[in-house]
């Protein structure tokens, strides 16, 4: 996203909490949508599953053991997961002997539709709910996710209900990372807690979070550094990071949210499973679900592990994070 990257400046002490960011040359000022905030699955291209599930049905022939091995191969290929599509394959057959076992395509894809429905349900409401002020949120994830700017799209959104927010960038281990913070503060009108380059990430934690409690805000959202799930000691900083705001006010974060790039693939639920256990995820931002050719990856982790979907990322404009619908997003999966 940037095209060069500014070192960061080292004062001995950390600087003072920022409010009124100057917003750098070198990062471009967020677009804004003109699409709205309408249902996560309308403006998205179909993910091709359903195209391909046509073709091997047919439009009135009838399902055969051949053609089920076909379903398999055509999930699997769509990111669903071997072990999730052998389990809703077996469920989606049962379903449609039980409605009769003579129907075409139609009929399979509703019995897949329906089991889909059913893990995606399993897996929690999605609902996303702010608690008592100021409830802190704290997002989590490798690189590359999107996740800073799915923090600017979330500020955007509550902004637009009516809510007071701040943002804390405790991704210090990248300058470029505070100074696009800022830059959506600014953009937002929205106060950016920030500290210098390379300080420690719980610090700018805690002075966020009593930053928000003494200006009476709704919430505040935590940035943190990108960060592959198979690096133990940065892995525990999160841990540190959950530690530090809990201390300063207990029962918080209210919700720590993992931002998953939906054309990873399998990766997704590897990574999905180890900030699970680090971090304590209790929700899942799918990002760039528009420039997926699969998709299934929600349905893998749902299945896998009972983590809702509670936003999906449908666009790179401020507006185009959507509350997760599970039916509109089966209807986006399946579609021909």
């Amino acid at each position: 996203m940037f095209r060069r990257r500014r070192e960061p400046e080292t004062p001995a002490e950390a600087a003072p909490p920022s409010t009124a960011p100057t917003a750098p040359a070198t990062v471009p000022r967020p677009a804004r949508s003109n699409a709205g905030t309408g249902g996560m699955g309308r403006r998205n291209r179909p993910s091709g599953l359903g195209a391909r599930l046509q073709g091997i049905f047919g439009v009135g022939s009838r399902a055969t053991e051949a053609t089920w091995e076909e379903v398999e191969e055509a999930l699997i290929a769509g990111d669903v997961g071997a072990e999730t599509t052998l389990e809703l394959v077996a469920a989606a057959r049962q379903r449609y002997r039980r409605n009769g076992g003579s129907g075409g395509g139609e009929s399979v894809r509703a019995a897949l539709a329906a089991e889909i429905g059913v893990r995606l349900g399993a897996a929690g409401s999605g609902g996303f709910a702010l608690g008592p002020a100021p409830s802190v949120i704290l997002f989590v994830g490798v690189n590359g996710t999107g996740k800073t700017t799915t923090i600017a799209k979330l500020a955007a959104r509550l902004r637009s209900e009516g809510r007071s927010v701040a943002l804390a960038a405790a991704d210090t281990f990248r300058a470029a990372a505070i100074e696009q913070l800022r830059v959506w503060g600014e953009q937002l009108g929205v106060p950016v807690i920030a500290q210098r380059a390379g300080a420690d990430p719980g610090a700018v934690a805690f002075d966020a979070v009593a930053a928000a409690e003494s200006r009476g805000l709704d919430a505040v959202l935590v940035d943190t550094a990108g960060r592959l799930q198979n690096k133990v000691q940065l892995m525990t900083e999160l841990t540190k990071i959950r530690r530090v705001i809990e201390r300063r006010l207990p029962e918080q974060p209210r919700h720590v949210l993992l931002v998953l790039d939906a054309t990873t693939g399998q990766n997704g639920l590897a990574q999905a499973e180890v900030f699970s256990r680090e971090a304590g995820v209790t929700g899942i931002v799918l990002t760039k679900l528009d420039g997926s050719a699969k998709g299934g990856i929600a349905v893998a982790v749902a299945d896998r592990l009972k983590l809702p979907i509670v936003f999906a990322g449908v666009g790179e404009g401020i507006d185009d994070l959507a509350p997760f619908d599970p039916a509109a997003y089966v209807d986006w999966l399946l579609a021909a």
